[in-house]
């Protein structure tokens, strides 16, 4: 049977491949395989960590500054092979390198917002690019890091999710309201004393290193979904900012869960399959209003 991924993983080569699996099938394997564990917790963590952070994404309406920070944490990867370093590494310190840079640029007001997340954007990609290329031998393979493979996850990066996960939860009691104030007014914040350059730049950290522990999980191309369709979907359905922030997480952890099962019944990509559920599931709620809508015009006007 394969479980599928950018790479493909035989777990019983004396077998054919008989096509869909059962849920029996699927959790006797998470029962029997190390590396299926870690894929369903990395999927909840990751869940949890782009709900909350992609309620603010969405409420700040900076999500082409998460796709900024994500194709640019690209160069960190490229940088950190040429190295010889940890992928991770190098993608934490250019990812959070480029959001700061970003919120300065903005700030300083010199060159607008768009055009210096479209810098960072292709100048991330493009020093990847000549890094990977540089790199001494065979050139390092990846496309785990654009597309995902939520299969080679390892404990390590679920250590860094479940730590980054819980500072986020712990930071939620006590800065909420702060971060609503800058998300929503940034101005009316300053007007009551917030540091809104504190904030937003803490926020920015925040986004960049999510974005960079979910890349195994999801992959730099895919991630931008996970962090805005959870959001947006509930967004549909409330306005309470609070409740957009928890739903979104169990929106998410619930698409990476069934990403998950379909990629093991279907010998499908993980990351692929939840960004495919979670965009059917924005389009089933964004039609029900309109299909309520002409049911009353209908019945109000039949012909």
């Amino acid at each position: 049977m394969r479980l599928a991924g950018i790479f493909s993983v035989n777990l019983h080569s004396t077998e054919p491949d008989r096509g869909v699996r059962t849920d029996m099938e699927f959790f006797r394997a998470l029962y029997e395989y190390t590396f299926l564990q870690h894929a369903l917790v990395a999927a909840v963590l990751s869940g949890i960590v782009c709900g909350i952070v992609g309620t603010y994404i969405v409420a700040r309406r900076m999500v082409f500054l998460s796709g900024g920070i994500t194709h640019a944490s690209f160069g960190g990867i490229g940088i950190a092979y040429y190295l010889g370093l940890n992928p991770i590494l190098g993608a934490a310190a250019f990812a959070v390198l480029a959001s700061l840079g970003i919120e300065w640029g903005a700030r300083r007001g010199k060159i607008r917002e768009d055009s210096v997340i479209g810098m960072v954007w292709s100048l991330g990609m493009a020093v990847g690019v000549i890094f990977v290329y540089l790199t001494p031998g065979y050139a390092p393979n990846l496309m785990s890091f654009l597309f995902g493979n939520i299969l080679t996850v390892t404990a390590a990066d679920i250590a860094a999710l479940a730590f980054l996960a819980a500072v986020l939860l712990l930071l939620i009691p006590f800065f909420l309201r702060t971060v609503m104030y800058v998300a929503f007014d940034a101005q009316f914040a300053r007007s009551r004393g917030v540091p809104v350059a504190a904030v937003s730049c803490a926020m920015a950290v925040l986004v960049a290193l999510a974005v960079v522990f979910c890349i195994r999980s999801v992959g730099i191309v895919l991630l931008i979904s996970l962090l805005t369709m959870p959001a947006v979907i509930v967004n549909t359905l409330t306005k309470s900012f609070r409740r957009i922030m928890v739903w979104a997480s169990a929106v998410a952890v619930a698409g990476n869960v069934a990403g998950l099962y379909l990629s093991y019944a279907l010998n499908i990509p993980a990351g692929a399959a939840a960004i495919f559920l979670l965009a059917l599931t924005l389009v089933i709620i964004k039609l029900l209003p309109l299909r309520s809508r002409k049911t009353v015009a209908y019945s109000e006007n039949p012909r």
